[in-house]
């Protein structure tokens, strides 16, 4: 699994600065670590404008940052998508995925809502969860307000904001609402108990280990039996049909691959139109370096194709 000529510079280029494995650091090493990071995304798209909100949550105000496009042309209100960050549910906000937010409103030509919800170890399971639901449910009124429609609604994650994205859709789908009409799913974890192929083969990394994913929900679960909730593993749940139509992005060199490709394959099997993206050559996580790698560019723009037609 040969990787990416620009993946591997870049790999190169980190394991010169000596950085120690994730898993030995402390929550707020790895914290700031993800904050330098963001410079991976190049220089910040430019958009109409950017505004800082809150949404009523079970635990507090939750922080949203909303991303509104200029589009040529429109003369209504724009489709939405409620976007949460990655990061192990324990590191990660709104400003490392600034560049993902605002590449994914000018590409989909809509307004994007980026959750800044509690993370673990503070907030342990199911605190994000509540918050990524309960600010779907504030997007679906208060996203006129910023430009934004709610009847067209999509979801979308990387990462830990994958299964955020996947659980909030099968929430949402077995509370009455609010209607979803997609799901952008970047490699997303979707079962806590994954012991696939992909599990063993890259269980060294490059970019997530299989120790720093037991770092991150060791700070996430709030006791050992929640893995097998379909809250923490949507995969695990009983039933996934009626739920919004899907685009899941895998990354060939990732520990979380297969349990990604089985996810969508599932979601098809349910009868749930979803599409399959497996992007060789690239590592977990690359979705936020689109400043050095193309395949991030490439992905961010097949994912707005994706979202402008869903909600077309």
């Amino acid at each position: 699994m040969p990787l990416h000529p620009q993946a591997e510079a870049l790999l190169r280029q980190m394991a010169e600065q000596g950085m120690p494995s994730p898993e030995s650091m402390t929550v707020a090493q790895n914290r700031a670590m993800m904050g330098d990071l963001g410079e991976l995304a190049g220089p910040p798209e430019q958009v109409a404008r950017v505004e800082d909100a809150t949404a009523p949550g079970p635990g507090g105000d939750i922080p949203v940052r909303v991303y509104v496009p200029s589009v040529p042309g429109s003369t209504g209100p724009l489709p939405t998508l409620v976007y949460f960050h990655g990061g192990g549910w324990v590191i990660g906000d709104l400003d490392t995925h600034d560049g993902v937010c605002r590449s994914l409103a000018n590409r989909a030509g809509a307004v994007v809502a980026a959750v800044g919800y509690r993370l673990a170890p503070e907030h342990r399971f199911p605190a994000a969860v509540d918050d990524a639901y309960a600010a779907v449910v504030w997007a679906s009124t208060a996203i006129a307000g910023y430009g934004g429609d709610p009847a067209r609604l999509a979801v979308g994650g990387d990462s830990a904001g994958g299964n955020l994205a996947a659980v909030v859709s099968q929430t949402a789908r077995d509370s009455g609402g609010p209607a979803i009409g997609f799901q952008l799913l970047l490699y997303p974890v979707t079962d806590r108990h994954d012991d696939s192929p992909s599990m063993k083969q890259n269980a060294r990394g490059p970019m997530l280990s299989r120790a720093w994913m037991e770092w991150f929900t060791g700070f996430y679960q709030s006791g050992p039996d929640d893995g097998m909730d379909p809250r923490m593993s949507p995969a695990r749940a009983a039933d996934l049909s009626g739920l919004p139509p899907a685009l899941v992005v895998t990354a060939e060199l990732d520990p979380l691959r297969d349990q990604g490709v089985a996810y969508a394959a599932k979601l098809a099997g349910a009868g749930v139109a979803t599409e399959h993206l497996p992007v060789d050559g690239v590592f977990h996580g690359f979705i936020q370096m689109a400043g050095v790698l193309d395949p991030a560019r490439e992905v961010l723009e097949h994912a707005g194709r994706a979202l402008r037609a869903a909600l077309a």
